[in-house]
Protein backbone atom coordinates (compact mmCIF):
# COMPACT_ATOMS: atom_id res chain seq x y z
CA UNK A 1 0.00 0.00 0.00
CA UNK A 2 1.24 3.79 -0.55
CA UNK A 3 1.31 6.45 1.63
CA UNK A 4 1.17 10.13 1.31
CA UNK A 5 4.14 12.35 1.16
CA UNK A 6 2.54 14.73 3.18
CA UNK A 7 2.17 11.73 5.40
CA UNK A 8 5.92 10.66 5.28
CA UNK A 9 7.55 14.34 5.19
CA UNK A 10 5.79 15.30 8.33
CA UNK A 11 6.74 12.09 10.17
CA UNK A 12 9.76 12.41 8.75
CA UNK A 13 10.16 17.00 9.98
CA UNK A 14 8.80 15.48 13.80
CA UNK A 15 11.27 12.76 13.86
CA UNK A 16 14.26 15.68 13.15
CA UNK A 17 12.62 17.62 15.43
CA UNK A 18 12.85 15.06 18.15
CA UNK A 19 16.23 14.62 17.66
CA UNK A 20 17.07 18.48 17.40
CA UNK A 21 15.86 18.54 21.19
CA UNK A 22 17.25 15.66 21.66
CA UNK A 23 21.05 16.92 21.16
CA UNK A 24 20.16 20.20 22.61
CA UNK A 25 19.41 18.56 25.98
CA UNK A 26 20.65 14.87 25.80
CA UNK A 27 18.67 13.37 29.40
CA UNK A 28 17.49 9.75 29.20
CA UNK A 29 13.80 10.94 29.77
CA UNK A 30 14.23 13.25 26.42
CA UNK A 31 15.90 10.11 24.83
CA UNK A 32 12.78 8.21 25.78
CA UNK A 33 10.38 10.26 23.40
CA UNK A 34 12.86 10.57 20.34
CA UNK A 35 13.07 6.34 20.56
CA UNK A 36 9.01 6.36 20.65
CA UNK A 37 9.21 8.54 17.32
CA UNK A 38 11.84 6.26 15.76
CA UNK A 39 9.73 3.10 16.54
CA UNK A 40 6.83 5.25 15.16
CA UNK A 41 8.29 5.55 12.50
CA UNK A 42 9.40 2.45 11.39
CA UNK A 43 5.87 1.21 12.11
CA UNK A 44 4.45 3.57 9.61
CA UNK A 45 6.62 2.84 7.05
CA UNK A 46 6.22 -1.13 7.23
CA UNK A 47 2.18 -0.47 6.99
CA UNK A 48 2.96 1.42 3.94
CA UNK A 49 4.74 -0.94 1.94
CA UNK A 50 7.64 1.34 1.46
CA UNK A 51 10.15 -1.63 2.41
CA UNK A 52 13.52 0.00 1.88
CA UNK A 53 12.95 2.75 4.04
CA UNK A 54 11.27 0.11 6.51
CA UNK A 55 14.53 -1.64 6.66
CA UNK A 56 16.83 1.43 7.17
CA UNK A 57 14.42 2.31 9.86
CA UNK A 58 14.65 -0.93 11.59
CA UNK A 59 18.38 -0.53 11.81
CA UNK A 60 18.12 2.59 13.07
CA UNK A 61 15.18 1.42 15.88
CA UNK A 62 17.26 -1.61 17.00
CA UNK A 63 20.56 1.03 17.65
CA UNK A 64 18.27 3.22 19.90
CA UNK A 65 16.68 0.41 21.81
CA UNK A 66 19.50 -1.28 22.62
CA UNK A 67 20.66 1.74 24.36
CA UNK A 68 17.78 0.66 27.00
CA UNK A 69 19.92 -2.49 27.88
CA UNK A 70 22.83 0.04 28.95
CA UNK A 71 22.91 1.03 32.26
CA UNK A 72 20.68 3.66 32.84
CA UNK A 73 22.66 7.25 32.68
CA UNK A 74 20.93 10.89 33.46
CA UNK A 75 22.60 12.15 30.17
CA UNK A 76 23.94 10.34 27.18
CA UNK A 77 27.29 10.64 26.33
CA UNK A 78 28.90 13.26 23.50
CA UNK A 79 30.29 9.87 21.39
CA UNK A 80 26.75 8.75 21.12
CA UNK A 81 25.21 11.41 20.18
CA UNK A 82 27.89 11.68 17.56
CA UNK A 83 27.08 8.25 16.35
CA UNK A 84 23.27 8.55 16.31
CA UNK A 85 23.54 11.69 14.78
CA UNK A 86 25.24 10.56 11.33
CA UNK A 87 23.00 7.44 11.07
CA UNK A 88 19.76 9.54 12.01
CA UNK A 89 21.01 12.43 9.37
CA UNK A 90 21.83 9.55 6.39
CA UNK A 91 17.92 8.09 7.11
CA UNK A 92 16.13 11.22 7.01
CA UNK A 93 18.36 12.43 3.99
CA UNK A 94 17.31 8.93 2.19
CA UNK A 95 14.07 9.63 2.91
CA UNK A 96 13.68 13.51 1.73
CA UNK A 97 15.39 11.91 -1.41
CA UNK A 98 12.62 9.69 -1.82
CA UNK A 99 9.80 11.53 -1.62
CA UNK A 100 11.03 14.38 -3.77
CA UNK A 101 11.82 11.60 -6.33
CA UNK A 102 8.54 10.10 -6.27
CA UNK A 103 5.90 12.32 -5.96
CA UNK A 104 3.67 13.21 -8.53
CA UNK A 105 -0.11 14.08 -9.07
CA UNK A 106 -1.49 11.19 -10.05
CA UNK A 107 -5.43 11.16 -11.34
CA UNK A 108 -7.67 8.57 -9.20
CA UNK A 109 -7.75 4.97 -10.72
CA UNK A 110 -11.39 4.97 -10.38
CA UNK A 111 -13.64 6.09 -13.32
CA UNK A 112 -15.63 8.99 -11.27
CA UNK A 113 -17.26 12.14 -12.73
CA UNK A 114 -16.11 13.65 -9.77
CA UNK A 115 -12.00 12.29 -10.25
CA UNK A 116 -9.69 15.05 -8.73
CA UNK A 117 -5.83 15.13 -8.65
CA UNK A 118 -4.35 13.98 -5.88
CA UNK A 119 -0.60 14.13 -4.92
CA UNK A 120 0.37 10.90 -3.43
CA UNK A 121 4.08 8.92 -3.59
CA UNK A 122 3.42 6.48 -6.82
CA UNK A 123 4.07 3.28 -5.10
CA UNK A 124 0.57 1.48 -5.91
CA UNK A 125 1.10 1.34 -9.99
CA UNK A 126 4.57 0.65 -10.92
CA UNK A 127 6.12 -2.82 -11.10
CA UNK A 128 9.23 -3.80 -12.75
CA UNK A 129 10.47 -7.25 -13.52
CA UNK A 130 14.01 -8.43 -14.30
CA UNK A 131 14.87 -11.18 -15.77
CA UNK A 132 17.17 -13.30 -18.08
CA UNK A 133 13.60 -14.75 -19.89
CA UNK A 134 11.74 -11.68 -20.81
CA UNK A 135 9.01 -13.70 -22.28
CA UNK A 136 8.04 -15.64 -19.16
CA UNK A 137 6.78 -12.64 -17.74
CA UNK A 138 4.68 -10.95 -20.93
CA UNK A 139 1.32 -12.53 -20.11
CA UNK A 140 1.56 -11.68 -16.48
CA UNK A 141 2.23 -8.13 -17.37
CA UNK A 142 -0.54 -7.86 -19.67
CA UNK A 143 -2.79 -8.98 -16.79
CA UNK A 144 -1.59 -6.47 -13.94
CA UNK A 145 -2.33 -3.55 -16.34
CA UNK A 146 -6.26 -4.02 -16.14
CA UNK A 147 -5.73 -3.69 -12.54
CA UNK A 148 -4.35 -0.11 -13.44
CA UNK A 149 -0.76 -2.11 -12.07
CA UNK A 150 1.98 -0.70 -15.05
CA UNK A 151 4.29 -3.91 -15.33
CA UNK A 152 7.70 -3.21 -17.33
CA UNK A 153 10.11 -6.11 -18.27
CA UNK A 154 13.52 -5.48 -18.31
CA UNK A 155 16.57 -7.96 -19.72
CA UNK A 156 18.99 -8.49 -16.42
CA UNK A 157 21.65 -8.39 -19.04
CA UNK A 158 20.73 -5.22 -20.26
CA UNK A 159 19.17 -3.12 -17.14
CA UNK A 160 18.36 0.63 -17.86
CA UNK A 161 16.88 2.73 -14.56
CA UNK A 162 13.53 3.74 -14.37
CA UNK A 163 12.06 6.84 -14.34
CA UNK A 164 10.58 6.21 -11.14
CA UNK A 165 11.10 3.87 -8.24
CA UNK A 166 9.15 0.70 -8.65
CA UNK A 167 6.63 -0.33 -5.82
CA UNK A 168 7.28 -3.84 -6.77
CA UNK A 169 11.01 -5.37 -8.35
CA UNK A 170 10.60 -8.95 -9.16
CA UNK A 171 13.61 -10.64 -9.79
CA UNK A 172 13.92 -13.77 -11.46
CA UNK A 173 16.52 -16.61 -10.29
CA UNK A 174 16.24 -18.52 -13.48
CA UNK A 175 19.72 -18.87 -15.11
CA UNK A 176 21.18 -17.03 -12.42
CA UNK A 177 23.75 -18.41 -10.04
CA UNK A 178 22.66 -17.56 -6.15
CA UNK A 179 25.98 -15.89 -6.15
CA UNK A 180 24.63 -13.29 -8.87
CA UNK A 181 21.41 -12.96 -8.16
CA UNK A 182 22.01 -12.00 -4.48
CA UNK A 183 24.65 -9.58 -6.02
CA UNK A 184 21.64 -8.49 -7.94
CA UNK A 185 19.33 -7.47 -4.97
CA UNK A 186 21.70 -6.40 -2.86
CA UNK A 187 22.43 -3.70 -5.93
CA UNK A 188 18.64 -3.20 -5.99
CA UNK A 189 18.17 -2.65 -2.36
CA UNK A 190 21.14 -0.27 -2.06
CA UNK A 191 19.24 1.83 -5.23
CA UNK A 192 15.74 1.79 -4.21
CA UNK A 193 14.51 3.28 -0.98
CA UNK A 194 11.15 1.83 -0.75
CA UNK A 195 10.68 -0.74 -3.28
CA UNK A 196 9.56 -4.54 -1.94
CA UNK A 197 11.63 -6.89 -3.84
CA UNK A 198 10.56 -10.11 -4.75
CA UNK A 199 12.78 -13.34 -5.74
CA UNK A 200 11.21 -15.79 -8.34
CA UNK A 201 12.05 -18.69 -9.65
CA UNK A 202 14.39 -19.53 -6.15
CA UNK A 203 15.40 -22.80 -4.91
CA UNK A 204 13.61 -23.47 -1.43
CA UNK A 205 16.29 -25.03 0.43
CA UNK A 206 16.85 -23.56 3.63
CA UNK A 207 20.51 -21.94 2.59
CA UNK A 208 19.49 -20.73 -0.70
CA UNK A 209 16.37 -18.54 1.22
CA UNK A 210 18.81 -17.04 4.04
CA UNK A 211 20.91 -15.46 1.30
CA UNK A 212 18.14 -14.28 -1.04
CA UNK A 213 16.34 -12.81 2.49
CA UNK A 214 19.59 -11.45 3.58
CA UNK A 215 20.37 -9.83 0.35
CA UNK A 216 16.74 -7.47 0.53
CA UNK A 217 14.13 -10.29 -0.49
CA UNK A 218 10.77 -9.57 0.98
CA UNK A 219 9.43 -12.28 -0.22
CA UNK A 220 10.52 -15.65 -2.05
CA UNK A 221 8.90 -17.85 -4.36
CA UNK A 222 10.47 -21.38 -5.56
CA UNK A 223 10.12 -22.16 -9.35
CA UNK A 224 7.33 -24.30 -10.81
CA UNK A 225 4.87 -21.57 -8.62
CA UNK A 226 2.02 -20.85 -10.37
CA UNK A 227 1.55 -17.41 -11.76
CA UNK A 228 -1.92 -16.52 -10.34
CA UNK A 229 0.05 -16.90 -7.05
CA UNK A 230 2.64 -14.61 -7.60
CA UNK A 231 -0.17 -11.99 -9.06
CA UNK A 232 -2.00 -12.46 -5.79
CA UNK A 233 0.72 -11.08 -4.26
CA UNK A 234 1.54 -8.22 -6.54
CA UNK A 235 -2.05 -6.59 -6.53
CA UNK A 236 -2.36 -7.13 -2.70
CA UNK A 237 1.08 -5.30 -2.39
CA UNK A 238 -0.72 -2.36 -4.86
CA UNK A 239 -3.48 -1.66 -2.96
CA UNK A 240 -3.61 1.18 -1.56
CA UNK A 241 -6.41 0.97 0.83
CA UNK A 242 -5.62 2.32 4.56
CA UNK A 243 -6.53 1.70 7.72
CA UNK A 244 -8.56 3.81 9.83
CA UNK A 245 -6.34 4.59 12.95
CA UNK A 246 -6.03 1.93 15.97
CA UNK A 247 -8.43 2.99 18.38
CA UNK A 248 -7.40 2.43 22.48
CA UNK A 249 -10.04 2.90 25.11
CA UNK A 250 -7.86 3.79 28.82
CA UNK A 251 -9.61 3.08 31.71
CA UNK A 252 -6.82 5.23 34.40
CA UNK A 253 -8.01 6.53 37.86
CA UNK A 254 -4.64 8.31 37.56
CA UNK A 255 -5.34 11.21 35.32
CA UNK A 256 -1.43 11.80 35.54
CA UNK A 257 -0.56 8.12 33.84
CA UNK A 258 -3.66 8.26 31.37
CA UNK A 259 -2.17 11.66 30.02
CA UNK A 260 1.05 9.90 29.81
CA UNK A 261 -0.46 7.03 28.23
CA UNK A 262 -2.07 9.14 25.85
CA UNK A 263 0.60 10.79 24.72
CA UNK A 264 2.63 7.51 24.26
CA UNK A 265 -0.16 6.46 22.07
CA UNK A 266 -0.78 9.32 19.97
CA UNK A 267 3.07 9.53 18.66
CA UNK A 268 2.68 6.18 17.21
CA UNK A 269 -0.72 7.32 15.28
CA UNK A 270 -3.52 5.36 17.56
CA UNK A 271 -6.14 7.25 18.79
CA UNK A 272 -7.23 7.27 22.19
CA UNK A 273 -9.98 7.71 24.79
CA UNK A 274 -9.65 8.12 28.62
CA UNK A 275 -11.70 6.96 31.51
CA UNK A 276 -11.09 7.37 35.51
CA UNK A 277 -14.47 5.75 36.29
CA UNK A 278 -14.47 2.01 35.35
CA UNK A 279 -18.45 2.04 35.54
CA UNK A 280 -18.41 4.42 32.15
CA UNK A 281 -16.54 1.17 30.24
CA UNK A 282 -19.58 -0.43 29.00
CA UNK A 283 -21.12 2.76 27.47
CA UNK A 284 -17.76 3.81 26.20
CA UNK A 285 -16.59 0.39 24.39
CA UNK A 286 -20.53 0.93 22.61
CA UNK A 287 -19.68 4.64 21.54
CA UNK A 288 -15.91 4.76 21.46
CA UNK A 289 -15.80 1.25 19.30
CA UNK A 290 -12.16 0.51 20.62
CA UNK A 291 -9.80 -2.04 19.13
CA UNK A 292 -8.43 -2.48 22.41
CA UNK A 293 -8.79 -1.65 26.26
CA UNK A 294 -5.36 -0.32 28.21
CA UNK A 295 -6.30 -1.37 32.02
CA UNK A 296 -5.30 -0.12 35.19
CA UNK A 297 -5.29 -2.96 37.76
CA UNK A 298 -6.26 -1.19 41.03
CA UNK A 299 -9.29 1.82 40.81
CA UNK A 300 -10.99 3.12 43.80
CA UNK A 301 -13.38 0.60 44.33
CA UNK A 302 -12.86 -1.66 41.58
CA UNK A 303 -10.34 -4.04 40.51
CA UNK A 304 -9.31 -4.35 36.56
CA UNK A 305 -9.80 -7.85 36.67
CA UNK A 306 -13.42 -6.91 37.41
CA UNK A 307 -14.14 -5.09 35.06
CA UNK A 308 -12.85 -7.29 32.26
CA UNK A 309 -15.02 -10.41 33.98
CA UNK A 310 -17.72 -7.47 33.14
CA UNK A 311 -16.57 -6.73 30.05
CA UNK A 312 -16.82 -10.63 28.79
CA UNK A 313 -20.63 -10.96 29.51
CA UNK A 314 -21.50 -9.26 26.43
CA UNK A 315 -20.41 -11.34 23.19
CA UNK A 316 -19.77 -8.39 21.01
CA UNK A 317 -16.84 -7.73 23.49
CA UNK A 318 -15.97 -11.28 23.88
CA UNK A 319 -12.46 -10.93 22.04
CA UNK A 320 -11.30 -6.79 22.55
CA UNK A 321 -8.04 -7.50 23.65
CA UNK A 322 -7.32 -6.42 27.01
CA UNK A 323 -4.11 -5.04 28.75
CA UNK A 324 -3.75 -4.48 32.12
CA UNK A 325 -1.20 -1.90 33.32
CA UNK A 326 -0.06 -2.53 37.34
CA UNK A 327 2.81 -1.35 39.45
CA UNK A 328 2.59 -4.57 41.20
CA UNK A 329 4.64 -7.81 40.29
CA UNK A 330 2.73 -10.32 41.89
CA UNK A 331 3.31 -13.09 39.63
CA UNK A 332 0.16 -15.08 41.09
CA UNK A 333 -2.11 -11.79 40.59
CA UNK A 334 -0.77 -11.55 36.97
CA UNK A 335 -1.58 -15.08 36.36
CA UNK A 336 -5.22 -14.94 37.85
CA UNK A 337 -6.08 -11.70 35.62
CA UNK A 338 -4.95 -13.11 32.36
CA UNK A 339 -6.96 -16.75 33.45
CA UNK A 340 -9.98 -14.24 33.71
CA UNK A 341 -9.91 -12.27 30.20
CA UNK A 342 -6.89 -10.83 30.53
CA UNK A 343 -4.64 -10.89 27.31
CA UNK A 344 -1.46 -9.07 28.73
CA UNK A 345 0.28 -7.49 31.71
CA UNK A 346 2.12 -4.72 31.07
CA UNK A 347 4.45 -3.52 34.98
CA UNK A 348 4.63 0.27 35.56
CA UNK A 349 6.94 2.29 34.99
CA UNK A 350 6.48 0.48 31.50
CA UNK A 351 8.62 1.47 28.29
CA UNK A 352 6.87 3.44 26.14
CA UNK A 353 8.09 1.76 22.95
CA UNK A 354 7.46 -1.82 24.59
CA UNK A 355 3.60 -0.44 25.04
CA UNK A 356 2.91 1.02 21.47
CA UNK A 357 4.85 -2.89 20.67
CA UNK A 358 2.50 -4.58 22.80
CA UNK A 359 -1.00 -2.41 21.74
CA UNK A 360 -0.21 -2.41 17.96
CA UNK A 361 0.45 -6.26 17.76
CA UNK A 362 -2.72 -6.89 20.09
CA UNK A 363 -4.64 -5.15 17.86
CA UNK A 364 -3.13 -6.46 14.66
CA UNK A 365 -3.99 -9.65 15.78
CA UNK A 366 -7.34 -8.69 16.26
CA UNK A 367 -8.16 -6.46 13.36
CA UNK A 368 -7.49 -9.87 11.55
CA UNK A 369 -10.13 -11.96 13.45
CA UNK A 370 -12.88 -9.34 12.60
CA UNK A 371 -11.75 -9.68 9.18
CA UNK A 372 -11.86 -13.34 8.84
CA UNK A 373 -15.67 -12.77 10.05
CA UNK A 374 -16.69 -10.34 7.56
CA UNK A 375 -14.49 -10.93 4.67
CA UNK A 376 -14.72 -13.46 2.59
CA UNK A 377 -11.74 -16.02 2.50
CA UNK A 378 -11.10 -16.57 -1.11
CA UNK A 379 -11.53 -12.44 -2.49
CA UNK A 380 -11.09 -10.58 0.33
CA UNK A 381 -14.52 -8.79 -0.58
CA UNK A 382 -17.22 -8.46 1.70
CA UNK A 383 -19.12 -11.26 2.43
CA UNK A 384 -22.83 -11.98 1.96
CA UNK A 385 -24.26 -11.43 5.20
CA UNK A 386 -21.54 -7.99 5.97
CA UNK A 387 -22.53 -7.41 2.07
CA UNK A 388 -26.65 -6.88 3.11
CA UNK A 389 -25.62 -5.09 6.31
CA UNK A 390 -23.69 -2.60 4.53
CA UNK A 391 -26.58 -2.05 1.98
CA UNK A 392 -29.12 -2.04 4.88
CA UNK A 393 -27.28 0.67 5.95
CA UNK A 394 -26.55 2.71 2.44
CA UNK A 395 -30.43 2.25 2.67
CA UNK A 396 -31.16 4.18 5.40
CA UNK A 397 -28.47 6.60 4.43
CA UNK A 398 -29.91 7.32 1.47
CA UNK A 399 -33.64 7.76 2.66
CA UNK A 400 -32.02 10.80 5.52
CA UNK A 401 -30.16 12.37 2.73
CA UNK A 402 -32.98 11.86 0.06
CA UNK A 403 -30.21 10.72 -2.10
CA UNK A 404 -29.77 7.96 -4.90
CA UNK A 405 -28.56 4.72 -4.66
CA UNK A 406 -28.20 1.32 -6.61
CA UNK A 407 -27.19 -2.06 -6.51
CA UNK A 408 -25.65 -3.98 -9.31
CA UNK A 409 -25.78 -8.01 -9.11
CA UNK A 410 -23.06 -9.34 -11.19
CA UNK A 411 -22.66 -12.86 -12.00
CA UNK A 412 -19.72 -14.87 -14.29
CA UNK A 413 -20.98 -16.56 -17.67
CA UNK A 414 -20.98 -19.96 -18.21
CA UNK A 415 -18.66 -20.79 -14.77
CA UNK A 416 -19.72 -24.35 -14.41
CA UNK A 417 -17.69 -24.75 -17.69
CA UNK A 418 -14.29 -23.17 -16.59
CA UNK A 419 -14.52 -25.71 -13.75
CA UNK A 420 -15.16 -28.45 -15.77
CA UNK A 421 -12.45 -27.74 -17.84
CA UNK A 422 -9.80 -25.75 -16.07
CA UNK A 423 -10.45 -27.51 -12.59
CA UNK A 424 -11.43 -25.39 -9.55
CA UNK A 425 -8.11 -23.97 -8.52
CA UNK A 426 -8.47 -21.84 -11.82
CA UNK A 427 -11.87 -21.38 -11.54
CA UNK A 428 -11.03 -20.09 -8.21
CA UNK A 429 -8.49 -17.78 -9.81
CA UNK A 430 -11.47 -16.22 -12.08
CA UNK A 431 -13.53 -15.36 -9.19
CA UNK A 432 -10.43 -13.60 -7.46
CA UNK A 433 -9.97 -12.06 -10.58
CA UNK A 434 -13.41 -10.44 -11.00
CA UNK A 435 -13.10 -9.33 -7.00
CA UNK A 436 -9.62 -7.53 -7.66
CA UNK A 437 -10.66 -5.73 -10.39
CA UNK A 438 -14.24 -4.70 -9.13
CA UNK A 439 -12.64 -3.31 -6.36
CA UNK A 440 -9.89 -1.37 -8.32
CA UNK A 441 -11.81 0.04 -10.94
CA UNK A 442 -14.60 1.71 -8.35
CA UNK A 443 -14.96 3.89 -6.55
CA UNK A 444 -13.77 3.94 -3.26
CA UNK A 445 -17.46 4.76 -1.69
CA UNK A 446 -18.61 1.64 -2.95
CA UNK A 447 -19.04 -1.28 -1.64
CA UNK A 448 -18.23 -4.83 -3.39
CA UNK A 449 -18.91 -7.78 -1.69
CA UNK A 450 -18.86 -11.72 -2.91
CA UNK A 451 -22.55 -13.04 -2.74
CA UNK A 452 -22.12 -16.30 -3.12
CA UNK A 453 -20.35 -18.67 -5.64
CA UNK A 454 -19.42 -16.53 -9.05
CA UNK A 455 -21.68 -14.02 -7.85
CA UNK A 456 -21.04 -10.70 -6.45
CA UNK A 457 -22.79 -7.67 -4.91
CA UNK A 458 -22.11 -4.15 -6.12
CA UNK A 459 -23.66 -1.08 -4.07
CA UNK A 460 -23.18 2.35 -5.69
CA UNK A 461 -24.33 5.02 -3.48
CA UNK A 462 -25.17 8.84 -5.09
CA UNK A 463 -25.54 6.68 -8.47
CA UNK A 464 -28.29 6.47 -10.82
CA UNK A 465 -29.03 3.64 -13.32
CA UNK A 466 -27.32 4.65 -16.87
CA UNK A 467 -24.49 5.64 -14.64
CA UNK A 468 -24.22 2.64 -12.56
CA UNK A 469 -24.11 1.40 -16.11
CA UNK A 470 -21.54 3.23 -17.34
CA UNK A 471 -19.29 2.16 -14.54
CA UNK A 472 -20.10 -1.43 -14.82
CA UNK A 473 -20.20 -1.92 -18.91
CA UNK A 474 -16.62 -0.53 -18.75
CA UNK A 475 -15.47 -3.13 -16.28
CA UNK A 476 -17.46 -5.80 -18.25
CA UNK A 477 -15.17 -5.19 -21.37
CA UNK A 478 -12.25 -5.12 -20.22
CA UNK A 479 -12.64 -8.20 -18.06
CA UNK A 480 -14.44 -10.06 -21.29
CA UNK A 481 -10.48 -8.89 -22.70
CA UNK A 482 -8.51 -10.49 -19.93
CA UNK A 483 -6.75 -13.46 -20.54
CA UNK A 484 -6.81 -16.36 -17.56
CA UNK A 485 -3.43 -17.89 -17.45
CA UNK A 486 -2.85 -21.68 -17.60
CA UNK A 487 -0.07 -24.01 -17.45
CA UNK A 488 -0.12 -24.01 -21.54
CA UNK A 489 -2.90 -21.96 -22.33
CA UNK A 490 -4.97 -18.96 -21.82
CA UNK A 491 -8.86 -18.48 -22.28
CA UNK A 492 -11.08 -15.54 -21.72
CA UNK A 493 -14.65 -15.22 -19.58
CA UNK A 494 -17.54 -12.63 -19.70
CA UNK A 495 -19.81 -11.98 -17.41
CA UNK A 496 -23.77 -10.54 -17.02
CA UNK A 497 -24.93 -7.84 -14.58
CA UNK A 498 -28.47 -6.48 -13.48
CA UNK A 499 -28.76 -2.72 -11.54
CA UNK A 500 -31.18 -2.31 -9.63
CA UNK A 501 -32.22 1.83 -8.78
CA UNK A 502 -33.50 2.59 -5.45
CA UNK A 503 -36.95 4.48 -4.83
CA UNK A 504 -38.42 5.76 -2.14
CA UNK A 505 -40.42 2.84 0.05
CA UNK A 506 -38.49 0.61 -1.62
CA UNK A 507 -36.58 -2.36 0.76
CA UNK A 508 -33.19 -3.62 0.81
CA UNK A 509 -34.91 -6.82 -0.10
CA UNK A 510 -36.67 -5.33 -2.83
CA UNK A 511 -33.52 -3.80 -4.55
CA UNK A 512 -32.51 -6.96 -4.58
CA UNK A 513 -34.72 -8.78 -6.16
CA UNK A 514 -34.97 -6.01 -8.83
CA UNK A 515 -31.22 -6.40 -9.74
CA UNK A 516 -31.56 -10.37 -9.64
CA UNK A 517 -34.75 -10.65 -11.86
CA UNK A 518 -32.66 -7.83 -14.25
CA UNK A 519 -29.61 -9.91 -14.21
CA UNK A 520 -31.67 -12.86 -15.20
CA UNK A 521 -32.67 -11.03 -18.21
CA UNK A 522 -28.98 -10.19 -19.31
CA UNK A 523 -28.62 -14.23 -19.27
CA UNK A 524 -31.44 -15.43 -20.93
CA UNK A 525 -30.80 -12.09 -23.49
CA UNK A 526 -27.84 -14.09 -24.31
CA UNK A 527 -25.10 -12.90 -21.13
CA UNK A 528 -22.17 -10.67 -21.56
CA UNK A 529 -24.53 -7.84 -20.92
CA UNK A 530 -25.70 -4.88 -18.15
CA UNK A 531 -28.97 -4.64 -17.89
CA UNK A 532 -30.94 -1.39 -16.30
CA UNK A 533 -34.14 -0.68 -15.18
CA UNK A 534 -36.49 0.89 -18.41
CA UNK A 535 -37.19 4.73 -17.89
Amino acid sequence: MSGSSLDLNKKSELLLEKWQICKSTPTFDVFVEFAVGVSSLTEFLEVRGLSGLHQIAHGLEQKVLSIFDQDAQESLSSELLIELDGQITGFLNRVQSYIEGNSTSVMDRRKTADVQEVTEIATGSHIRFVTLNPLTWQGLAVQLGFYNIEAQIYDLQNRSEPSQEPAIILVDAMGLQIDAFVENVQTMRGQFSASTIIGLNLQSDFETLRLALGAGCDFCYPGLTPQATIMSRIVKLCSNEDEPPYRVLVVEDSKTAAMVIRRSLSEAGIESLAISRPQEVLNCLVKFQPDLVLMDMFMPGCTGVEVTRIIRQHSEFLSTPVVYLSAATNVALQVDALRLGGDHFLTKPFNPVVLNAVVNSKIERYRALRRSMYLDSLTGLFNHITSKQRLDTMVNAAILDGTTLCVAMVDIDHFKKVNDTYGHPMGDQVIRSMAWLLKQRLRKTDVVGRYGGEEFIVILPGTHAQQAFQFLDAIRQDFGRMRHLTADTSFTCSFSSGVGEWSKGMSPEALIKQADELLYQAKRAGRNQVVIPVS
